[in-house]
């Protein structure tokens, strides 16, 4: 009997060995399910982290190529992007290849120079160049100019909201130190008012900054010029400042990469319907009141006018003749002078017509006889949404950075008046291979349209005066007009950077 209760007792234990052994392997399985799904997760894990640092090296290496060679590949997309939608397959002309920049410049600083610049975008351009030939002329070091927030147009752009204030700096380091802000110490001198300010003289050569601002600088450490227009000669000056002016405007003074995408998209736009013409009507208001050209106007319009030009005090000449001015060919031509013009220069009445100008003085009424003789008139404001230009608004140089860029790019380029713009428009089509600008005569055109209007002159007679007169006033190459003792009447550097232009049958001689 007890052998038996001990085999019983034995297979009974096996029993509990053989459950306990099941519930054993019930556990171990639990484990290793539990292990392999931990590794499972961290497989994928792993998988999803490589793929997103794969992804953002794409996203990096992506926005390099954009840095190195065209627009921002992932700002400023359309909603709905498309390809043909895209500012991408626009290059513009202007915008010289990228290169490496060049080793910095290595002088001993004679103080620091600080500017001002004074009037519209142009007028500030040139005086940029200006300012930076002299900097590296005196080996100065030059702090980033300041631009006009004070003049009739009131804009509020700062340096960088206009031109690409980075590429500025480093593409000019092979030149001339340029800094962002002065030293701290420095800048405190500034904040404190003790700072030594003055206009330099007008049309000086560089010879009287050498001897007049150079010892100021060096007494003072800090000089700061309070007027930049016209203030270095057109001529007589060393070939290497002509040349660095050149440079600073063709190569360093690019504009934003905002403003160029938008110039792009302008430019696309008029590109898919044909050849365009850019026509610079300067017949705004401002223009008008400062010049005292009435002619077409209203008594109204000619009162308002008046009031405006005795508002500005810096605006010197109060009584104006409107008549003879007109006839000395000092007026910008009216849209009906300008539109009897073109035809009369057998321009295509098919052309698109790029109107690179703000509001039109008299509006509609005065645009009627050029609507009617060229149907395909255009504006900015025309070929791009509100919100396209919704940034620019009250922003008159960012707008005239974008007229000026299509201006460049256009086929035909039309200025009705010589001021600014036109000039440095005109020198820079020169230095992109002297591309079509048709330069107008005012003078002989109100002669000659005084007559048509008048019967003295039959519509071919008249057409044919008009293109024997512009035969040779298309941008073509010439030699700068030099007026010893008196440089406002001579030609102006801007308009025919000679130094810097290859000339046809000579060898190239640019920067």
């Amino acid at each position: 009997m007890c052998k038996l209760e001990q085999s019983e007792e034995k297979k009974v234990g096996r029993g509990r060995e053989w459950i306990m052994g099941l519930k054993s392997l019930g556990l171990s399985g639990e484990k290793s399910k539990s292990s392999m799904g931990s590794r499972s997760k961290m497989k994928l894990w792993m998988i999803r982290a490589t793929t997103t640092i794969l992804l953002w090296t794409c996203v990096v290496q992506l926005m390099t190529l954009e840095e190195m060679w065209g627009p921002r590949a992932l700002k400023g997309w359309p909603s709905c992007f498309m390809a043909s939608d895209s500012a991408l397959d626009v290059k513009l002309s202007s915008i010289p290849v990228k290169v490496a920049n060049p080793p910095k410049r290595v002088y001993k600083n004679n103080g620091y120079l600080m500017v001002s610049c004074n009037g519209g975008l142009n007028q500030m351009r040139a005086a940029i160049c200006d300012m930076v030939a002299i900097a590296r002329y005196l080996n100065v070091t030059l702090v980033v100019p300041e631009l006009d927030k004070t003049s009739f147009w009131a804009d509020p752009s700062e340096f960088q909201d206009i031109f690409d204030l980075n590429h500025f700096i480093t593409s000019l380091r092979g030149e001339v130190r340029i800094l962002k802000q002065l030293p701290p110490r420095l800048q405190r001198r500034v904040e404190r008012g003790v700072v030594h300010s003055m206009p330099p003289i007008s049309w000086s050569d560089i010879s009287y900054y050498q001897k007049q601002i150079l010892p100021l600088i060096q007494k003072y450490k800090i000089v700061h010029l309070n007027k930049t227009d016209a203030r270095l000669a057109n001529n007589d000056l060393p070939s290497e400042i002509q040349k660095l002016r050149c440079q600073v405007n063709f190569s360093a003074l690019r504009f934003t990469p905002q403003i160029e995408e938008l110039g792009r998209r302008v430019i696309r736009i008029l590109r898919q319907n044909g050849p365009f013409l850019v026509l610079h009507l300067r017949y705004e208001m401002d223009m008008l009141a400062f010049s005292g050209c009435t002619q077409g106007c209203n008594e109204e319009e000619v009162e308002e006018l008046t009031r405006m030009r005795y508002a500005y005090p810096w605006w010197k000449e109060k009584v104006i003749n409107s008549d003879l001015k007109r006839k000395d060919g000092l007026c910008p031509l009216t849209p009906e002078e300008t539109a009897i013009t073109l035809k009369a220069l057998d321009i295509d009445s098919n052309i698109q017509i790029y109107i690179a100008a703000g509001e039109i003085y008299g509006g509609a009424r005065r645009m009627e006889s050029m609507a009617a003789a060229f149907p395909n008139l255009v504006r900015k404001e025309t070929l791009l949404g509100p919100s396209d230009l919704g940034f620019f608004q009250n922003h008159s140089s960012q707008m005239a950075a974008l007229d000026y860029l299509v201006s460049l790019e256009s086929d035909i380029f039309v200025p009705t008046y010589d001021g600014n713009m036109a000039k440095v428009v005109e020198g820079h089509r020169r230095y992109l291979g002297f591309k079509k600008t048709i330069l107008l005569d005012r003078k002989l055109i109100v002669d000659l349209v005084d007559q048509y209007n008048s019967g003295s002159l039959s519509w071919d007679e008249f057409s044919s005066s008009v293109k024997e007169a512009h035969e040779n006033r298309m941008g073509n190459p010439t030699r700068r007009v030099v007026i010893p003792d008196r440089p406002k009447e001579e030609d102006y550097f801007y308009a025919n950077p000679e130094e810097c232009l290859q000339q046809p049958d000579d060898p190239l001689n640019i920067i």
